[in-house]
């Protein structure tokens, strides 16, 4: 199994707020706990209200965004898909109000972050024993209760976000998603809205972004090969999209942010 990582929110997003404020999905499962501040999360295709002493579980594959106020701080334990945790299957939001329950869980990140600094002897094997205890008190504080039926618009704007992870790169477009899901531009941009905060557009928008501003800073694919895996259809439409969204073009952009590392 490849080891588990522990990192704060803005380590995260060290090369800028976007990496966890955009719409976007991981290749790895997230445990997020939250132990200062406010904010607001896009979690299994609805907006959240988050706050102190929140424990977010985020599966491999979904799509996910985070925004904290700037006195927030959390931290992340990083679990690659596959790791041989008995996780939960889907999205979790817990608001952890048993101050026992607080402790014990700040007390497992605390003592994961002291191993992984020392890096002592054994320590992979430390890291993945207060992995299994992370898995254990998840699971323990799920809610007892099964989640009420999903309303049809919940379930349109998961099916939507769903096809954001799978399709985001394919070139279709908002219209196209909506037609695929059955419905109109119109009626989904609306639900997308009322369930999200953001339009189907926005979303799409977001996901593309994300992956083109991670391309780019993190790969020497040249700008043309980025904006063909993207579904663009020519290098100069990509470089105008790049341009509108973050007023660089990418070569700038990627200059930019290598300078600055």
């Amino acid at each position: 199994m490849d080891d588990l990582r522990l990192v704060t929110l803005a380590q995260l997003a060290k090369a800028g707020a976007w990496q966890l404020e955009l719409a976007h999905d991981r290749a790895e499962h997230l445990l997020i706990w939250i132990t200062r501040g406010q904010g607001v999360a896009l979690l299994d295709g609805a907006r959240h209200g988050i706050g102190t002493h929140n424990a977010l579980f985020i599966p491999a594959r979904n799509l996910m965004a985070l925004e904290l106020m700037r006195n927030g701080f959390g931290q992340a334990l990083v679990i690659p898909d596959g790791a041989n945790l008995t996780l939960p299957q889907t999205v979790q939001h817990l608001r952890i109000r048993d101050v026992a329950a607080q402790a014990e869980l700040t007390v497992l990140f605390e003592a994961m972050g002291r191993e992984q600094n020392a890096q002592r002897p054994l320590y992979h094997s430390a890291m993945r024993a207060y992995g299994d205890l992370m898995a254990v008190w998840l699971r323990r504080h799920l809610p007892d209760d099964p989640a009420p039926g999903r309303s049809a618009a919940q379930r349109l704007v998961t099916a939507f976000c769903d096809r954001l992870v799978r399709d985001y790169a394919d070139g279709s477009s908002m219209a196209d998603h909506a037609e695929a899901l059955g419905v109109t531009p119109t009626h989904l941009t609306r639900v997308c809205r009322a369930e999200t905060g953001r339009t189907a557009a926005t979303l799409l928008t977001e996901r593309l972004l994300h992956a083109a501003r991670t391309l780019l800073i993190s790969t020497d694919v040249p700008v043309q090969d980025i904006a063909r895996h993207l579904g663009f259809g020519s290098a100069a439409y990509f470089t105008r999209f790049i341009q509108q969204h973050t007023q660089k073009t990418p070569t700038a952009l990627r200059k930019s942010v290598r300078s600055a590392a």
